[in-house]
Parts: structure tokens; C-alpha cells; sequence
């Protein structure tokens, strides 16, 4: 969220723009009525939410989810880790680009913030949140000299480094093709290091490709949308904290719920409008900007609304 916009005077969402913890697990409950599994709590930082690990309890306990994750930048997650464990979390994904304090400064708006998402990692690994993703968007000139020594860090360790080409999320970030380092130039570069072989996908949709290393020191993943986009398998839905469903990750527009689930609408009636909207989504940017050097001429949501 870049300090030039989101400054000490600009007007964030009131809590009662945002949707309460009971709306949050009402609409968790029905998507889990159309057989959604998985649950994963973004951002923005969602460890800014107070009391969050009460809503991890609140939706440890619907019927169907066998799985509640979270993304964080890391820096509040020390403070945390224990609790929402206890409250049900499973497991912790921490975007973290570099290891090197210089690059991460660089690529955090200035904000000298390492020591502390290191320290997040440890506690959470300690609070047996593992395995534990490590995610990082790997951009040529900015961090991509620094990939190897973040794998070193996290080699033998439970953690999981997912290695992301850089894409052109929202509208803010100047992307451009020169900026993407393809995976398959990052497997090479790390095979010369440290020998590594592929393995399956734990599931259909799973959007990393995993490697393990041969000498048994853990695994990475490789996510690839711009050189391989994998819409046709995409099966991810995002609500925001507003209510808006989105079923893609480069929206344009979505779908209000809040509004529905404020007036008075049943859950059958809030069942079916999701139904239509996933039935009918027609998403395709990634295959559709497959090739080209600049974004796609389209005002996108931005990333930080509705999370990776």
C-alpha cells in the first residue's frame, strides 16, 4: 500500500464498512454449503483486525472446513502465533522477498522491519504452525540476486519457500515484462547450487509447482502465471473485507454480498447469487496477457484489497 496515497489522511473503511466477524463466518458457512474446503484469511495485514484469533475459532468449527490458513507480512505475527493456534489456525504463509536487509528495506518502502518477520517465522514454527510457506515475488534488478541465500536460510528448516514470478497486480506497480524472472530460469539457477527434482501437486488446482531437494533439506515451489498461466484450473474465490466477491485475482469488478446479507436475504438466496456468479465467471487475464511486455489495458482491484 503505497505511503504516496495511503498517507495519516486517508480515509480507510469504519468498522461498520467492513463485515463483523459474524458476517465473515455466515458467508464462510455458505460457501462451505457449496463445498469449499479451504479457508484462508489475507489482507491488506490481516493482523491488524482486532481479536482475530476469535474469528479463527469461529470458523474452525463449521462444518466442512478442514483447513484455515493465513497470509501475513510477518511483523505482528510473534505477538500472535501462540494464540491463534490454540484458536484453530493451521497454518501460516509469511511474504517475505529477501533476506537480505537492504533488499527488504528496498522493497518495503523504506521500513526496517526483518528482524521482526524472522522472528514471526520462529514463533509460529514454535506454536507448530508447519509447515510454514515462505512466499516471495521475485523481481530481475530488484531481489533476484538475493534468491539463493533466502532458500539457504530456510534449507533443513519445515519451511516451504514459494518463489512467485513478479505479476501485474492492481494498477500501482509499473509492471512490465523485463521486471519477470521465469521460474524455469529459477530452477536452473538453483539446481547449479543445490540439485533439486520434481513432485506432484497435493491437489487438483494447486497453483505451485514443488520441487524437493535431493539431499532431503525440504521444498520449493515455483508459481508461474505469466509464463505459464493456469486459469482453466484456477479454483480460488476471494471475498474483501467489504463484502465484494471476486473470482479472480486481476478483477475488475465483483459481486457486493455485504449489501444482501444486511437487507434481510436468506442463506439459500446469498447461495444462489454465489452459485451464478462462480458459474458464469469468464476469467481469463493471465492466459489473455500471455505474451506481452505491459499490462493489459484494464483497471484492475487492487492486491491489497483482496489478498494473494
Amino acid at each position: 500500500m503505497p505511503r504516496s496515497r495511503f498517507d495519516d489522511h486517508y480515509r480507510f473503511l469504519t468498522s461498520g464498512e467492513r463485515l463483523s466477524f459474524e458476517e465473515i463466518t455466515r458467508v464462510a458457512r455458505i460457501f462451505a454449503r457449496l463445498g469449499v474446503r479451504k479457508l484462508r484469511l489475507t489482507g491488506g495485514e490481516p493482523l491488524l483486525r482486532g481479536n482475530l484469533a476469535d474469528l479463527i475459532g469461529d470458523l474452525s468449527v463449521i462444518d466442512g472446513v478442514d483447513d484455515i490458513a493465513l497470509t501475513t507480512n510477518g511483523i505482528l505475527l510473534a505477538q500472535h502465533a501462540a494464540e491463534l493456534k490454540a484458536h484453530g489456525l493451521h497454518r501460516v504463509t509469511v511474504s517475505l522477498d529477501s533476506t537480505d536487509p537492504a533488499t527488504f528495506r528496498q522493497m518495503n518502502g523504506g521500513f526496517d522491519g526483518l528482524a521482526h518477520v524472522l522472528a514471526g517465522i520462529d514463533a509460529a514454527m514454535a506454536a507448530g504452525l508447519a509447515p510454514l510457506k515462505v512466499n516471495a515475488v521475485i523481481q530481475r534488478g530488484i531481489n533476484d540476486h538475493s534468491v539463493l541465500e533466502l532458500l539457504e536460510r530456510f534449507r533443513g528448516a519445515d519451511v516451504i519457500v514459494r518463489l512467485i514470478e513478479y505479476m501485474d497486480v492492481g494498477n500501482r506497480n509499473q509492471w512490465s515484462r523485463d521486471g519477470v524472472v521465469p521460474s524455469r530460469e529459477l530452477v536452473d539457477r538453483i539446481a547449479a547450487q543445490w540439485p533439486i527434482d520434481p513432485v506432484s501437486r497435493h491437489y487438483p488446482g494447486e497453483v505451485a509447482e514443488r520441487y524437493v531437494y535431493g539431499d532431503g533439506a525440504g521444498e520449493i515451489g515455483f508459481i508461474s502465471s505469466v509464463t505459464q498461466p493456469f486459469c482453466g484450473g484456477c479454483s480460488r474465490a476471494r471475498v474483501s473485507s467489504a463484502g465484494v466477491l471476486y473470482t479472480c485475482l486481476f478483477a475488475t469488478q465483483g459481486v457486493d454480498l455485504r449489501a444482501p446479507l444486511r437487507s434481510g436475504a436468506t442463506n439459500d438466496e446469498i447461495t444462489d447469487l454465489i452459485r451464478r456468479s462462480w458459474r458464469t465467471r469468464d476469467d481469463r487475464y493471465s492466459e489473455q496477457r500471455h505474451g506481452t511486455r505491459k499490462p493489459l489495458d484494464e483497471r484492475k482491484i487492487e492486491m491489497f484489497y483482496i489478498g494473494g
